[in-house]
């Protein structure tokens, strides 16, 4: 029976799909830097991702079939990202409303102001038709369009990764990073805790929105549920990140850019471990079931890991009682 499954899996079929796969994490580690500002920045859970990802793709899809060319309508996703991330914002400095909360009720809004910006459910564009920026064509294509296409989105990775590393060099960035550490002393300082709030909360729902509009170009629609999980994968992206490879430079020169870079690799080990799995004719309905199960077990591993090794310092006489 066992030789029977073994003798059923098509190593070629997993190497065909792996290259899709890798795109597709790509394309996820834009929103996937947008979770990392907000959770590990802000230590905000902001779950309006799983909203504002549909609303970008949305509003690039509506902007090119109106004749917008697919490059600037990424813009138009960016800022719509933005305008999310303000409501959600808003809600929490202005009106008191739990982070948590003001997130859940911006993207429960957003379902609605999807369903508005595409007059229905959802929106198709073709490659054929378009010059998109990002098309699964473009991967299964020639070996020459495939290479171009995977040079211009690892660039646009990393110029994206140099901008926010420069972004948070300088005194406005600190100033949300010192929000984030510690609000009480940058209060002290100075700064206005809640308008950091809200310019962090749009700038990684901008970011997520701009995910949205090459994701919906890379897929060939958007869809009012297309960021349903979002919130799962870019914790996940994160999280496996940090796990795999957040102590390789601790200390050193450059560790916040090698941090967002961690987090695009895990957003694309991500991918290739799904592929793996469906591979292994795993049904598919469980896939949400695996991701949970794969970010719960590395949001542990921190945890279980510093506990192992505080009782092995305790053992030997170095913690004191």
């Amino acid at each position: 029976m066992l030789f029977e499954y073994f003798a059923s899996l098509n190593p070629m079929a997993l190497m065909r799909a792996l290259p899709g796969n890798v795109a597709q994490g790509l394309v996820w580690a834009i929103m996937a830097l947008g979770v990392f500002i907000t959770f590990r920045l802000l230590d905000f859970a902001d779950l309006t991702v799983d909203g504002s990802l549909a609303t970008g793709g949305a509003v690039a899809v509506v902007l090119i079939r109106m004749g917008v060319h697919p490059a600037p309508a990424l813009i138009f996703a960016f800022i719509a990202g933005m305008l999310a991330g303000l409501v959600t914002g808003l809600l929490h400095t202005a009106l008191g409303i739990p982070g948590i909360l003001s997130s859940i009720l911006t993207q429960i809004a957003l379902y609605s102001v999807n369903l508005g910006i595409m007059g229905k459910s959802n929106q198709a564009i073709n490659v054929d038709q378009y010059p998109l920026v990002a098309s699964l064509r473009y991967v299964t294509g020639d070996p020459s369009t495939r290479t171009m296409f995977f040079v211009g989105l690892i660039g646009s990775v990393l110029l994206l990764i140099v901008v926010l590393y420069w972004f948070f060099g300088t005194e406005l960035g600190a100033a949300i990073r010192t929000t984030g550490c510690n609000p009480n002393m940058a209060r002290a300082q100075g700064i206005s805790t809640n308008f950091m709030t809200v310019l962090t909360l749009m700038l990684s729902n901008g970011l997520v929105g701009l995910c949205g509009g090459v994701y919906a170009q890379y897929q060939g629609a958007a869809d009012v549920n297309m960021g349903r999980g979002a919130i799962v994968i870019g914790l996940a992206a994160v999280i496996i990140g940090e796990v795999l490879f957040g102590k390789l430079v601790a200390g050193k020169n450059f560790t916040f850019a090698y941090t967002m870079m961690s987090v695009c690799v895990g957003a694309i080990l991500y991918y290739m471990v799904i592929t793996v799995v469906l591979w292994l004719k795993m049904p598919s309905d469980y896939m949400k079931l695996f991701s949970a199960v794969v970010v719960a077990t590395f949001l542990a591993v921190p945890h279980l890991r510093a506990k192992h090794h505080h009782k092995k310092h305790k053992a030997k006489g170095v913690v004191k009682a």
